[in-house]
């Protein structure tokens, strides 16, 4: 296909399908580019737990010892759960495996995972296997409805990022991508990285009044207090999701919700909380009326708070309970009973409210009882007597009754960190008249996150969580990749630039990068800066520079780019800047009456999720393209 041929391009996909690939659970959901007000979530999957009615599916994955791919979601959970425990350490399991990309420094093709089972497998090969899974279950859905096979070609297929992911991680989501088939380095438009906290904000966008629960609003009824009131509100909204569950279509209207109506051009913003399973990211957002695009005010920023903190805290209430080495022979030798006491957590974790009195009941499988007892020689129930935890007791029922506070300390920690987190971005200069804060995401469901960011944020602004709210950013997604351009301004979130030599100028630049060639003296290693930090850029900006070789003669031009978070670099030796990039050009078999100064143009673009290099000689218009490359330098 010619480039003429771009235009053409887009009306090719039948289907947008967007992909919310969690920390803890993930989902699918898609829409027709002919009828893009329809937003279609995924079937219901089988073996959903009780205490969690939800459209996603648990991010869990099954390889057979042959370490080939077995399952996914409850259908993984469930068989490695059912396998005799001499079978399932042989078996590779894996959950909440997102959470590594982020944690990961030095993130490469080749970083490793480590199953239930402590057995190591290339991450790419995971993310691989799990996209590819999603992508089939779509196409079989998308076929059945049809009635005729769907082609993937047919899809423009979008992928949820967090936004506070580094580059390597974004551009490794697009590596495991490509593998599992969705789409491929000559077709890299078919596959879009969104950033979760943006698809989110552009579905709010979108949200009518009874679409939402406004925190701010509830006020004293019948002398009791708004705290008391914020279960009812989403027991009634979730009665009414629930009536609709059936039809799994979602309506989007083609128009901005009416709660826009009360944002100033120009001046209001708004904050969208992402808090999930393994992140919290928060984007602040304006919005540009009459059309609706969003501008980004500033660079997403949060950190690893979401409710898996909370599940560590659990974590270590137990190992203080049981003792620390008991806990890690548990989960290597019974790991299935582990996943189950995790899931037994968790629904007692989704009843956890500030106005709970009655204590909450764990049930403790009998192989912990039992293998606890070969530990020790004594029983769990002695053990909860001997320990000094004393909002946890044991039932004679064989369960851990926790007392609600003794539940709600083991969110403060998390809580507290997002809370934090949110005061900081509010104390930003570029944060002032922020009238709305939407709080979406899985964790956005707990009483415990509503009411801390309600008491700490209220009185600034109104507090405002969607019906659905797990389900957010899946439809924001979907919307996204029927309209990409809808953000119209990016802020960046690193400084790039390339490296070049310099005239070298006594006095201003250090002697020790002093190079003398052909009797020329050259500033070496000096990075020319394309773009800073946190700077404001708009969609597909590009910002071009021109450079002349150093020698007329050289037949192959290379490029290095550079990228750091700091905003004032003066050379690529500096700490913290890092090679993403090098443009190529090879101008051999050119035509050799070369202009004496020739000229090399150097663009990048600038704006969209993914970033574009692009160098090109001015004489021979012969050009080389690149896509920044964070995992192989």
């Amino acid at each position: 296909k010619d480039s003429d041929a771009d235009d053409a391009v887009e009306q090719l996909f039948l289907v947008v399908v967007a992909i919310d690939f969690g920390t803890t659970s993930s989902g699918y959901a898609y829409s027709f580019t002919k009828e893009p007000e329809c937003i279609h979530v995924m079937r219901r999957w089988e073996g959903g737990d009780p205490g969690v009615s939800n459209q996603k599916t648990p991010t869990t994955i099954l390889l057979t010892p042959e370490r080939k791919f077995h399952s996914f979601g409850y259908a993984a959970r469930d068989f490695y759960h059912d396998l005799d425990p001499t079978e399932s350490k042989h078996w590779l399991y894996f959950e909440k495996f997102k959470m590594k990309l982020h944690t990961t420094g030095n993130l490469t093709m080749e970083t490793d995972l480590t199953a239930a089972n402590g057995k190591k497998v290339k991450a790419l090969e995971i993310f691989a296997y799990a996209l590819q899974f999603f992508m089939e279950q779509a196409l079989k859905e998308l076929s059945d409805q049809g009635g005729s096979d769907f082609e993937k070609t047919e899809v423009r297929w979008v992928i949820t990022v967090p936004a506070i992911w580094k580059q390597p991680a974004k551009q490794f989501m697009r590596q495991a991508a490509y593998k599992a088939g969705m789409a491929s380095p000559e077709n890299p438009e078919q596959l879009i990285i969104a950033l979760e906290p943006e698809a989110a904000s552009i579905y709010c966008r979108k949200l009518r009044l009874h679409q939402m629960i406004d925190l701010s609003s509830r006020a004293p009824v019948n002398g009791y207090s708004p705290s008391d009131t914020i279960g009812t509100g989403f027991t009634q909204a979730k009665e009414h999701v629930r009536h609709k569950r059936q039809s799994r279509t979602f309506m989007v209207e083609n128009v901005i919700g009416e709660i826009w109506s009360e944002l100033e051009e120009g001046r209001d913003r708004y904050i969208v909380v992402d808090s999930g399973g393994g992140t919290v990211d928060m984007t602040v957002h304006q919005i540009r009326l009459p059309e609706g695009h969003l501008k980004e005010l500033y660079k997403a920023t949060g950190g690893p708070y979401g409710s898996l903190g909370v599940d560590y805290e659990f974590e270590k209430l137990l190992c203080k309970i049981f003792g620390e080495d008991f806990i890690e022979q548990f989960k290597i030798k019974r790991p299935a009973a582990w996943v189950d006491l995790m899931i037994a957590f968790e629904s007692r974790k989704r009843a956890a409210a500030p106005d709970r009195t009655n204590p909450l009941n764990i049930t403790l499988p009998f192989s912990f009882i039992d293998y606890y007892k070969k530990f020790r020689g004594h029983s769990v129930e002695h053990a909860l007597r001997k320990s000094n935890v004393d909002f946890v007791k044991w039932s004679s029922q064989g369960m851990l009754r926790m007392s609600p506070d003794a539940m709600n300390a083991l969110f403060k920690p998390t809580i507290d960190q997002i809370v934090q987190h949110l005061s900081e971005v509010f104390d930003k200069p570029e944060v002032t008249n922020v009238k709305f804060l939407f709080l979406v995401g899985g964790f956005a469901e707990s009483p415990l996150l509503q009411q801390a960011v309600q008491s700490a944020f209220g009185s600034r602004c109104r507090v405002i969580i969607p019906q659905d709210v797990g389900l957010t950013i899946l439809k924001g997604a979907v919307l996204f990749g029927l309209d990409p351009a809808v953000i119209k301004v990016r802020r960046s979130p690193l400084t790039y630039g390339v490296g070049v030599l310099n005239r070298f100028v006594e006095g201003k630049h250090p002697p020790e990068k002093l190079l003398v060639k052909d009797g020329t003296r050259w500033c070496t290693d000096v990075f020319d800066k394309f773009i800073s930090a946190d700077q404001s850029v708009a969609l597909g900006e590009t910002v071009t520079r021109s450079y002349t070789p150093a020698k007329p003669s050289q037949l192959v031009i290379v490029i290095n780019i550079y990228s750091s978070e700091q905003d004032n670099v003066s050379f690529i030796t500096e700490s913290g800047v890092k090679k993403c990039g090098t443009l190529r050009l090879d101008l051999t078999g050119t035509d050799t009456s070369v202009p004496n100064r020739r000229e090399i143009k150097t663009l990048m673009q600038f704006g969209d999720t993914e970033i574009k290099a692009m160098a090109i000689d001015v004489a021979t218009s012969k050009s080389v393209k690149v896509g920044i490359d964070f995992l192989n330098y």
